[in-house]
């Protein structure tokens, strides 16, 4: 049986609805508020410990969905405690969506590569699903500033010359779909699973820049746009009062960072290999969103 945490959210929901489809795999969700359906889905609430091990019991492949979205502390603690609930529940093999190698030097890296030694230490099998930053992030970019792009006609942006690697979520949802279903039959068949101590580099194969922004937002707006790189030490200041946790600010600034050192970019990946097929375009889909965001009235 498998078992993937957090499917209340984006990334979680996609790999749980893919398992849902297989007939030959049992899957069960785990979300902090266990509701929808009760028969389908157990209460995993990484913040109550004690909780854990018996929200485990009887999971064989035990997917799990990082809980970063939050300080470093917080991440270990709750990372720490599913590896020992896992322990004792007698999870057999561990997945782990993580952090692709573009953004090593980011500071996000750090509790995904401590999760990553923790789950390794278990004596359950492991694998890792180093997942590459969402395309949603640029997109996210470009609609923050479509109204003074509209205005203006500038787009101002942290990136300097550098450029980040994006992938879709769905793209990494299908992969660890593919990882998790093959790794319960290998289990179901009395032999390890044939991705035990892998370390997959989901990395997306399209790389957006500044300019690349500016020129989706020309096409969305009908009007030249120009990009200007932004400093961080501005970036910083209008971040500190956008509403967003200290902590969330610190991983943006170094996020933003390492796209102006360029060291946010993909040296490869092995996502295609995992897919069967080349992963899904997303020029089009970053230009779509944009447009789509653009369009709308808070953004004229």
């Amino acid at each position: 049986m498998i078992l993937v945490t957090g499917v209340s959210g984006g990334l979680g929901s996609l790999i749980m609805d893919g398992l849902s489809g297989l007939a030959d795999v049992e899957v069960l969700g785990g979300s902090r508020s266990a509701g929808g359906d009760g028969a389908a889905v157990r209460r995993v609430d990484f913040d109550d410990p004690a909780s854990l091990p018996a929200a485990f019991e009887g999971v064989d492949v035990l997917l799990v969905v990082s809980a970063g979205y939050a300080e470093d502390d917080v991440v270990l603690a709750r990372h720490g405690a599913v590896a020992d609930a896992a322990v004792r529940a007698g999870v057999k093999h561990l997945i782990y969506t993580s952090l692709a190698a573009s953004g090593e030097s980011m500071t996000i890296a750090l509790p995904h590569r401590w999760s990553e030694e923790r789950f390794a230490a278990g004596p359950y099998t492991t694998t890792v699903l180093r997942n590459g930053l969402y395309f949603e992030v640029p997109v996210s970019l470009a609609t923050a500033g479509a109204a003074t792009a509209a205005a203006t006609g500038v787009f101002a942006a942290p990136f300097g010359e550098g450029r980040i690697s994006v992938v879709a979520r769905e793209d990494l949802a299908d992969a660890a779909v593919r990882v998790a279903a093959e790794s319960d039959r290998d289990l179901a068949a009395g032999r390890p699973s044939r991705h035990a101590g892998r370390i997959y580099e989901l990395e997306g194969d399209t790389a957006v820049g500044g300019a690349d922004i500016a020129a989706l937002l020309a096409d969305a707006l009908g009007r030249e746009v120009v990009y200007r790189p932004a400093s961080l030490g501005e970036t910083r200041a209008g971040l500190a009062t956008s509403g967003l946790e200290p902590y969330q600010v610190g991983h943006a600034v170094s996020l933003f960072a390492n796209v102006i050192a360029g060291r946010a970019e993909a040296a490869g990946s092995d996502l295609p290999a995992l897919l069967g097929t080349a992963p899904r375009p997303l020029r089009s889909a970053v230009a779509a969103a944009v447009a789509a965001d653009a369009a709308t009235p808070a953004a004229r």
